[in-house]
C-alpha cells in the first residue's frame, strides 16, 4: 500500500489519468484493430497488398498528423485537440463497419490515423509538460506498460466473446472512445491542468517550428532509424495475422494468443527489464532492442509450430520493451525548450514505417512467402542501427561545440 501511495505521489494526477485511459481504450481497441486485416479480407475480398495499403494509409496519415498536432498543441494548447481527436476516432471506428467500399475504407483509415496520431502526440507532450525530465523515461515506459495491459487482454477477450473480426468489436471500440472523451473532459476541468506552454512560456509559430526541425540533422537521423524500426513492429499484426491464417487451420486463435502474449510479456517484464536497462545508455538500449527485433523475426521465419511462434513473440516483445521508451527519451534529450509538442509530433513521422510495413510485407508474402518476408524485416531492424549511431555521433559533436562557446 505504501508503495502504491509513493507511486501516486511521484507523478502529476494527469499522468495517472492518461495512463489509466490508455489501458482502457487499448483494451477495447485490441478486440477489433488487430483483426482488421481479416475482417477486410472476408468483407471486401481485397488481396493482401490492397489490404496493406488500406490499413497502412492510416499510418501514413499519422506521419503528418502527429507533427501537425504537435505543432498546433504548442501554439494553441493541448486539451481541446485531445478531446477532438478522441471524437474523431469514435466516428472512424464505427464507420469502418458501415461500408465495404474500398475508397471509403481508405479515407476512414486515414481519419483514424490522424485522430490516433493527434491524441498520442498531445497526450505524451502533456505528460512531459507535467513531469520532471529525470522521470520522463519511466513515464514513457509506464505508458507503454498501460498500453499493453489493455492489449494483453483484448485479443483473447474478443476471441472468447466471439467478436474478433466482427462488426460488434468495432462498435465497442467506438463506444470506448466516446466514454473516454467524456471522462477526460470532466477530469481535465477538475484537475485544472496548465501545461508549461500555457503558463507563460514563450509560444512558437508553425513556421518557426518547421525551420528548427528542417535544420536539425540529429532529429532527421533519429527519425530515419525510427522509421526502420516502426516498419518492423508498428503494424506487425497485419502480416503475422495473414500468414498464420493461411498456414494454420486455427491460425486466428494462434494469432490472438500471440497478441495477448505480447501484452502479457510487457506486463511481466516491463518493470524489471526497464530498471535493468537503466544502467545502459539510451543508444545501447536501442541496439539491444533492435537485435531482439531481428532475432524474433528470424524465429517467426523458421517456426513450424505454436511453440516456436510463442518463443519468438516473447523475444520480439522484449525488443519492444527496450526500444519504445528509449526512442522517446532520446527524442526528449534533444528537444529545445518550449518545443516538446513539436518534437514529439515530429516523432510521428516514424509512422511512415507503419505504412511501409504492411505494404512491403504484403508484397513479400504474396510473392515469396513468409520466410523471406520475416527475414527482410529482420534485416531492416538491424539496418536501423546505422542511423541511430550516426545520430548519436552528430549529437555529441553538437553538444561539445555548444559547450565550447
Amino acid at each position: 500500500m505504501n508503495r502504491v501511495r509513493r507511486y501516486l505521489a511521484a507523478y502529476h494526477p494527469m499522468v495517472h489519468v492518461l495512463l489509466a485511459g490508455t489501458a482502457f481504450i487499448t483494451l477495447s481497441n485490441s478486440m477489433s484493430m488487430p483483426f482488421l486485416a481479416i475482417y477486410l479480407r472476408e468483407a471486401t475480398g481485397l488481396d493482401y497488398a490492397d489490404i496493406g495499403v488500406v490499413i497502412g494509409a492510416g499510418a501514413l496519415a499519422a506521419t503528418m498528423g502527429g507533427f501537425v498536432g504537435g505543432v498546433l498543441s504548442d501554439v494553441f494548447g493541448r486539451t481541446r485537440l485531445m478531446i477532438g481527436s478522441l471524437l474523431l476516432l469514435a466516428a472512424t471506428y464505427a464507420g469502418l463497419v458501415l461500408t465495404i467500399d474500398p475508397l471509403l475504407l481508405l479515407f476512414l483509415n486515414i481519419g483514424k490515423g490522424l485522430g490516433a496520431s493527434f491524441f498520442a502526440t498531445i497526450s505524451k507532450a502533456l505528460m512531459g509538460d507535467v513531469t520532471p525530465q529525470e522521470k520522463r523515461y519511466r513515464v514513457f515506459a509506464n505508458r507503454y506498460l498501460a498500453n499493453n495491459i489493455g492489449f494483453s487482454l483484448g485479443p483473447l477477450l474478443g476471441a472468447l466473446l466471439g467478436i474478433s473480426g466482427d462488426a460488434s468489436g468495432f462498435y465497442l471500440t467506438a463506444g470506448a472512445y466516446l466514454i473516454y472523451a467524456a471522462a477526460l473532459m470532466l477530469l481535465l476541468r477538475r484537475c485544472r491542468v496548465q501545461p508549461l506552454e500555457e503558463a507563460g512560456a514563450e509560444r512558437i509559430s508553425a513556421g518557426s517550428a518547421w525551420r528548427v526541425l528542417r535544420r536539425d540533422g540529429v532529429l532527421l537521423l533519429f527519425l530515419l532509424g525510427s522509421i526502420c524500426l516502426t516498419t518492423v513492429h508498428g503494424q506487425m499484426s497485419v502480416p503475422l495475422s495473414q500468414y498464420l491464417k493461411e498456414r494454420f487451420a486455427d491460425g486466428v486463435v494462434l494469432f490472438a494468443l500471440l497478441m495477448s502474449i505480447n501484452g502479457v510479456t510487457v506486463i511481466a517484464a516491463q518493470i524489471p527489464l526497464t530498471r535493468w536497462a537503466e544502467r545502459f545508455s539510451l543508444f545501447q538500449r536501442i541496439v539491444l532492442g533492435s537485435s531482439l527485433f531481428a532475432a524474433g523475426e528470424v524465429g517467426f521465419a523458421f517456426s513450424t509450430g505454436w511453440t516456436g511462434f510463442i518463443v519468438s513473440m516473447i523475444v520480439f516483445t522484449a525488443g519492444e520493451i527496450l526500444v519504445v521508451p528509449a526512442e522517446f527519451a532520446q527524442l526528449d534529450e534533444i528537444t529545445p525548450p518550449g518545443m516538446r509538442g513539436t518534437y514529439y509530433g515530429a516523432q510521428s513521422f516514424s509512422e511512415l514505417g507503419s505504412f511501409l510495413g504492411p505494404w512491403l510485407s504484403g508484397m513479400l508474402l504474396s510473392a515469396y512467402g513468409g520466410t523471406v518476408m520475416f527475414l527482410a524485416m529482420a534485416a531492416i531492424a538491424a539496418g536501423s542501427l546505422l542511423f541511430f549511431a550516426q545520430g548519436r555521433l552528430l549529437y555529441r559533436r553538437r553538444s561539445r561545440a555548444a559547450a565550447s562557446i
